[in-house]
């Protein structure tokens, strides 16, 4: 049988990354590629070599040069990805901070999505061959619009605060989060990120108690669409 494509988009701390990997533990023979985390940790890198975000102009930027050049790579182990920068492996906790989330908004709305698209179709293609993928980038529609399932996750404001603010352990106030997820969904907005098609299955995950929960709503979901 052919392999599947799940493709999970969605609001800034929706609960998409959580609901993916559960998604990985239901569905046979899958794995989760973290576009979000090849990205983070792209960005991290930059920002270890002592280069300034905010001064450059990314038009050119490839991902697969950038990642070269800085020794940046991701492998897939225990079903997600993980991410490496000179040969060493990188914690979640390192790359998925809040400032670092902002110079990833910051430099896609900069980059060359060509070259980027490009990029991530080809390492879904790789994965693809051999396990069935949930993937969570932006622009999947365009990235990979042969996809079987198109999934966009909603969850109300003060529910995606709170579950960011759970997660970051107190390293920022409520309000501080607050204000910078909605910075972020505007610049997402003004940036074009989160395309939606005639077949994106949206799911609300606002009632959803854990990313359990909300992975067995979103198959819910896709198996009635």
């Amino acid at each position: 049988m052919r392999n599947i494509v799940i493709g999970i988009e969605g609001e800034v701390g929706s609960g998409k990354t959580s609901a993916c990997r559960e998604l990985t533990k239901i569905i046979e023979n899958c794995v989760f590629i973290d576009g979000g985390a090849i990205y983070r940790g792209i960005i991290l890198a930059i920002s270890k070599a002592g280069i300034d975000l905010k001064n450059q102009s990314f038009e050119s930027f490839d991902a697969f040069e950038v990642m070269k050049k800085l020794n940046v790579d991701f492998k897939i182990e225990n079903k997600e990805t993980v991410i490496y920068i000179n040969g060493k492996k990188i914690e979640n906790s390192e790359i998925e901070t809040e400032n670092n989330s902002i110079g990833v908004t910051e430099v896609a709305s900069k980059v060359n999505n060509k070259a980027m698209f490009e990029f991530a179709r080809k390492v879904i293609e790789k994965y693809s061959k051999k396990y069935n993928v949930v993937v969570s980038a932006r622009g999947l529609v365009y990235i990979y619009p042969n996809m079987d399932y198109h999934i966009y996750i909603t969850a109300s404001l003060d529910e995606r605060v709170k579950r960011r603010y759970n997660e970051y352990k107190g390293q920022y106030t409520y309000e501080q989060i607050k204000q910078t997820i909605m910075n972020r969904d505007l610049l997402h907005k003004n940036a074009g990120f989160n395309k939606t098609c005639d077949r994106t299955i949206k799911v609300d995950i606002s009632e959803c108690k854990n990313a359990k929960e909300s992975a067995e709503k979103i198959l819910h979901e896709m198996e009635n669409k």
